[in-house]
């Protein structure tokens, strides 16, 4: 398997792959790690994992980890980039229709389970 780097928001997926892979954190929402991995693409770096991997509508989970390859090349993949500006403007879309609900401790638990789960499964 290809080396890879995991950016995310998720306490779970940090603490769980961090381990096996390099990880940056990062602390802040789903939009944060979405400039980020949108930063590493513009360095050289590949999609790994489709940023908008879930049902889960973008602006009701408040995590989101996604799987980049950990070498760069001298050229921006387009179709990565693609992939991160069109969940740039979906993630922006929602936040501006439908905001950000005010979830319980309990749901926001599962939200880290869930995003860790389907990264984790990928990552197989």
């Amino acid at each position: 398997m290809e080396a890879v780097m995991i950016i995310t928001n998720n306490p779970m997926s940090n603490s769980k792959l961090g381990d096996a892979h390099e990880v940056d954190f990062i602390d802040g929402t789903t939009m944060d790690v979405y400039t980020k991995v949108r930063d590493y693409i513009h360095k050289g770096h590949e999609l790994l994992t489709h940023p908008l991997m879930s049902s889960i509508k973008p602006n009701e989970t408040p995590y989101r980890t996604v799987v980049i390859s950990k070498n760069s090349h001298s050229i921006v993949d387009m179709k990565s980039l693609g992939y991160i500006e069109e969940a740039v403007h979906t993630t922006e879309k929602f936040l501006k229709n439908y905001g950000i609900p005010n979830w319980t401790k309990q749901v926001i638990e599962d939200f880290q389970l869930i995003d860790y789960d389907l990264v984790q499964h990928a990552l197989m």
